[in-house]
């Protein structure tokens, strides 16, 4: 390599990455219906009134508070959707209005008791209960959303109640920031692809598929690009054709081994390398940098290695990239079961299980960065301090899951 391994602080690392981040200013307007997971580009304003007239939030009578406890001739009923003279005002003294769910209410009355609250009730009169408050059942015009409010702001995530507010103001399209573009790589004259045959000495390129699979989890879509030739001419060729990618993703090829070129491969190609080694277990030899507009992010091989880094560095940084606002992991908080070491003088990456706010090491944190059925029995981090040498029964821990939500806030991940 070009450039003496320094393994960095992790906290230095963390920051360093984020700061290589650039959030997109690319956008693109279109249709809710295929929002799910997209970034919202531009605030979203209230068009239309929610609700957008005083309606019934039951079947029952509409009537004037006053009238409380009296029995009252039915005026006439409404049906939701009625308008213009069928919903006009035409209360006289001791009247009210047998009223649907979701129907307009006139103005004259101010109150809705539900029909199973009422007595007497007959097809022309009904007897309304004392005990009511004024105004109980009633939804007033903009008492939701009212309009010009702000209903999304830049930077949110879409899920399915964006979606139903959006649909609410009669709003089809949407403006969101497009798609990042994702490469990603393996490395090595071993590796099989799936679709091939492996001899005895060979393996199956899992990475790759790990890896991308994994980001579509998170909302993200990565293209496979094949894997690096283990040659630094050919290594060098091949990277040069990937500069119109605003994220590189590889794995393996960054050690200090005599077959090891990307990293070199990567500097004769123009990166500005951030870091190389960040003082962690698993993934000490992790580099990331800027090549030309693309940022690169090199995993280590292994594949337990490659996954947990590209979930807690590169989730962050492709979340700020996409212009979510929500960046950080978010923790949570649990009672560890069962005692484990770690070791100290580094951040330790350590797999589990997190259920009904417990977590459980996986096989009591004594598992090898290749090995890939750990991965599958966890669901779930715990990242140590430098100084940490175990975690005992019964000690409160933060918690990564790998289903968690992204927030805003910087949190505290470290025990």
């Amino acid at each position: 390599m070009a450039e003496k391994m320094n393994f960095l602080d992790f906290k230095d690392a963390v920051k360093k990455s984020l700061e290589l981040a650039i959030p997109t200013t690319f956008t693109e307007i279109i249709s809710i219906s295929e929002a799910i997971g997209r970034i919202i580009a531009k605030d979203v304003v209230c068009v239309k009134n929610l609700p957008s007239f005083n309606n019934s939030a039951m079947d029952g009578f509409a009537f004037k508070f006053e009238d409380a406890g009296k029995t009252l001739n039915i005026n006439k009923t409404i049906f939701a959707g009625d308008k213009g003279e069928k919903v006009k005002e035409s209360l006289w003294d001791n009247e009210c209005y047998k009223i649907m769910t979701g129907a307009k209410v006139p103005s004259d009355a101010d109150t809705i008791v539900p029909i199973e609250n009422c007595f007497d009730l007959t097809s022309t009169t009904v007897r309304i209960p004392n005990d009511i408050k004024k105004g109980a059942n009633l939804r007033l015009k903009g008492e939701e959303q009212k309009q010009g409010n702000i209903l999304f702001r830049k930077g949110e995530q879409i899920n399915s109640s964006h979606i139903t507010l959006l649909a609410s103001q009669g709003l089809v399209m949407v403006e969101v920031y497009k798609k990042i573009s994702i490469a990603v790589l393996s490395t090595g004259n071993e590796i099989k692809e799936p679709w091939e045959n492996a001899d005895e000495e060979e393996i199956y390129n899992c990475n790759s598929f790990a890896l991308i699979s994994q980001l579509k989890e998170k909302g993200f879509e990565a293209t496979y690009c094949g894997v690096i030739p283990d040659n630094l001419e050919d290594s060098k060729n091949y990277i040069k054709t990937l500069k119109n990618y605003d994220v590189i993703i590889t794995s393996g090829g960054i050690s200090m081994g005599d077959a090891d070129f990307v990293g070199e491969a990567f500097l004769q190609n123009g990166l500005k390398t951030a870091f190389h080694g960040v003082n962690i277990k698993p993934g000490r030899p992790i580099m990331m940098g800027t090549m030309d507009k693309s940022l690169v992010i090199c995993l280590p091989g292994n594949p337990l290695t490659a996954m947990v880094n590209i979930y807690l560095f590169a989730i962050p940084i492709l979340n700020k990239i996409q212009g979510n606002e929500n960046i950080y992991h978010e923790t949570a908080f649990a009672m560890n079961y069962e005692q484990f070491k770690t070791k100290a003088g580094r951040v330790n990456i350590v797999l589990g299980k997190l259920k009904n706010g417990g977590f459980k090491v996986t096989r009591n944190n004594k598992y090898g960065s290749g090995m890939i059925t750990a991965l599958y029995e966890s669901n779930s981090i715990l990242v140590t301090k430098e100084s940490t040498s175990s975690i005992e029964v019964g000690q409160e821990v933060y918690v990564i899951s790998f289903n968690n939500i992204s927030t805003t806030q910087e949190t505290n991940i470290f025990n």
